[in-house]
């Protein structure tokens, strides 16, 4: 969202339908009438900075979109945004890399809010080069190169998508989560569309099935067609709790577990030489 060109109340209102709240429902939890959070939301009145701040923290707004908010309202922003690399960063580096080792050999990796894929451990490595053999020079470890996208991954015609044998299963519920996302991050729309469009073109599905059945499994297993083999994989995700940099902020680590003993094996065989 840029913070130079969208109306206060623009962000607001959109933060606030991101969250499916009404008006009534969001003031009484910051506090206020709903006539003066209506006059905020329509540009009749101003809010304090701390209001705007209450505001946005019961809405668990982005860090990011909570300083563009506070620009856009004329304050300053409340938030740092300093990279990975920065020395204050030392110790979150070091919890990630401890995090990324302690998951081997099975595959782990960081992505940002843009689902920016920012590091992976050999496992993730070891998985994605022989799914897509075609990216091995990508995953190079190299300074200064832009990271590769995991949503740019996912529509590639030799990406993700091709060799995955549910994506009619795991792709509708991934776009109805990013469409909950781009609600919040606009910039994640094109990608998201784009998505969309490909799921529909591939399966026929571009949104998530009323279940069968009364009972589904605990949770969503992707499947993937490796060469001869099949693999199965559910994954968790890590993310920094209470975080107060923007950067850290959008990072979540995805843990990747075997979903049934024939990808236990035949993980364990295949990636021994990585332990």
């Amino acid at each position: 969202m840029n913070a130079a060109h969208t109306p206060l109340q623009t962000t607001l209102k959109q933060a606030r339908q991101a969250r499916r709240l009404s008006q009534l429902e969001l003031s009484l939890r910051v506090g206020v009438s709903q006539r003066h959070l209506s006059f905020v939301e329509s540009g009749r009145a101003k809010p304090s900075r701390a209001l705007l701040m209450a505001w946005l923290q019961e809405l668990d707004a982005p860090l990011a979109l909570r300083n563009a908010a506070l620009l856009q309202a004329g304050f300053a922003p409340a938030f740092g945004a300093e990279p990975l690399s920065d020395p204050t960063m030392a110790h979150a580096n070091e919890a990630i890399t401890a995090l990324l080792s302690s998951h081997e050999p099975l595959p782990a990796l960081v992505i940002d809010a843009q689902w920016n894929m920012l590091r992976l451990n050999q496992g993730a490595r070891w998985l994605a080069q022989s799914l897509m053999p075609w990216t091995a020079s990508l995953f190079e470890n190299t300074p200064n190169v832009t990271p590769l996208n995991m949503l740019d991954l996912l529509v590639h015609p030799d990406g993700l998508a091709s060799c995955m044998l549910n994506l009619s299963e795991v792709g509708p519920v991934l776009l109805a989560h990013l469409r909950d996302e781009a609600s919040l991050l606009p910039i994640l729309t094109p990608k998201v569309d784009a998505f969309a469009a490909f799921l529909k073109e591939r399966t026929g599905v571009h949104k998530v099935p009323f279940p069968a059945s009364r009972f589904t499994a605990p949770v969503l297993t992707t499947r993937f067609r490796c060469g001869d083999a099949e693999l199965s994989f559910f994954s968790m995700f890590t993310t920094f709790g209470s975080p107060q940099n923007i950067t850290l902020s959008s990072l979540r680590l995805e843990h990747m577990f075997a979903a049934d003993e024939a990808t236990a094996a035949l993980w364990k065989t295949q990636t021994r030489r990585l332990v």
